[in-house]
């Protein structure tokens, strides 16, 4: 199937289990941004809300503060992003003690890319771990933790093969990851292609897919060139023309998104990955078209 049919049933909302992806803020104007995020998706009660890190550690005293803040300041459980991009075992294995020393329990286990970007050739650090299924072992050692571990519907573009690719899952699945989320994608049909070629691989962690929704396409068709995500002729088409009309551009990209879901609820998944890209408003509406309501108003509705 290359193009989704919006429906809805009264019910659907009631089966769909929701997390978000953030990332930390680069400056004060950025950070306000992400908190007038945080404080609008809160509502809809996710299972969980994921906060990135970068390469080396780039981004660690903000991640590390973001994630402190959503602990202390809001009712969201947060995951933290680990990586093991140019840094020694070392040092990672003590910023997870960092994040578990204030109480996080949950993380998202990344390889990550290098730090030139997506593209760039991989080296592993000469003291750290070569890959994410190394830090997944190292990472279970330190705790019970709930880990979460990257998945490609279109493998990964440095993979030579499927094979090789779902070889690197099961590793990671062998030594403690809980569940997997998926790069995003546009075709369904890719998705579901991919679950049953795990399946076969004999893998029954969820593989939650991941949905970004597209705020800006130009630039999610460049980002896609880069990482090996196909991009559907059907897809560009409905973007064609909305360069400078981001109001229609904004209402199309959540009808696609929001179609996409419930076209992957009719599948049989249930569960959904959003990259929100620290912008509240798509993520929101998407959220409201496939049935799941703050729960302030939705408790309110309830007691009229």
């Amino acid at each position: 199937m290359n193009q989704f049919r919006l429906s809805r049933r009264p019910d659907i909302g009631d089966r769909i289990g929701v997390s978000f992806e953030f990332f930390p803020p680069k400056s004060d104007e950025m950070e306000e941004r992400l908190w007038e995020t945080v404080k609008r998706l809160e509502p809809l009660a996710p299972r969980f809300v994921s906060v990135t890190y970068g390469a080396g550690g780039s981004t660690r005293e903000r991640t590390a503060r973001t994630v402190k803040r959503i602990l202390a300041e809001t009712s969201l459980t947060p995951a933290a992003h680990m990586t093991c991009v140019d840094a020694s075992r070392g040092e990672v294995d003590g910023v997870v003690g960092e994040f578990a020393e204030m109480g996080v329990r949950r993380f998202v286990a990344l390889r990550g890319d290098p730090a030139e970007g997506v593209g760039a050739a991989y080296r592993p650090h000469t003291d750290g771990y070569a890959n994410g299924a190394e830090l997944v072992a190292a990472m279970r050692k330190k705790g019970d933790f709930d880990i979460s571990v990257s998945a490609y519907p279109e493998k990964h573009p440095e993979s030579p093969d499927f094979a090789t690719d779902i070889d690197m899952l099961k590793r990671k699945v062998d030594n403690g990851a809980t569940r997997a989320i998926t790069q995003f994608f546009f075709d369904n049909d890719v998705y579901e292609r991919y679950v049953e070629r795990v399946r076969r691989a004999g893998l029954y962690i969820p593989i939650v897919p991941g949905v970004l929704p597209v705020h800006n396409f130009t630039q999610v068709a460049n980002f896609c060139s880069r990482c090996g995500a196909h991009v559907p002729a059907w897809l560009a088409e409905r973007f064609d023309g909305l360069e400078r009309d981001p109001q229609t551009h904004a209402l199309v990209a959540s009808a696609v998104a929001a179609e996409q879901v419930l076209d992957l609820v009719e599948r049989g998944v249930s569960d959904f990955h959003f990259y929100t890209m620290n912008r509240a408003d798509l993520v929101f509406a998407i959220c409201h078209m496939i049935g799941i309501r703050a729960q302030a108003a939705a408790s309110e509705a309830a007691a009229a």
